[in-house]
């Protein structure tokens, strides 16, 4: 089972962007999906988006057309790049790999 860690989280005001990151610790190529979920507090964890190991992207509604999901499978790497970022997007952000590698999550707060 692959390791995920994720970064690049921190406190953004309202139309801030912030770029995360998740490292995985085996060869992400084996992995037809990859995905980030969120977690809001008191919320269920939110499906944010999904990649494939050949670059198709899904989106949920609510993240469409300002964030951007990507992967390099060369340096075993994820990303989120977030952009117009609003205070409900506030969330602890994880990724995940496959059916049952997730990360920790990195916490992202939207607070002017």
């Amino acid at each position: 089972q692959v390791q995920l860690v994720e970064s690049g989280g921190g406190l953004v005001q309202p139309g801030g962007s912030l770029r995360l990151s998740c490292a995985a610790s085996a060869r992400i190529v084996n992995f037809d999906y990859m995905y980030w979920y969120r977690q809001a507090p008191g919320k269920q964890r939110e499906w944010v988006a999904t990649i494939s190991n050949i670059g198709i992207t899904v989106y949920a509604d609510s993240v469409k057309g300002r964030f951007t999901i990507s992967r390099d499978n060369d340096k075993n790497m994820m990303y989120l790049q977030m952009n117009s970022l609003k205070p409900e997007d506030t969330a602890v952000y994880s990724c995940k790999a496959g059916a049952l590698s997730w990360g920790q999550g990195t916490q992202v707060t939207v607070s002017s």
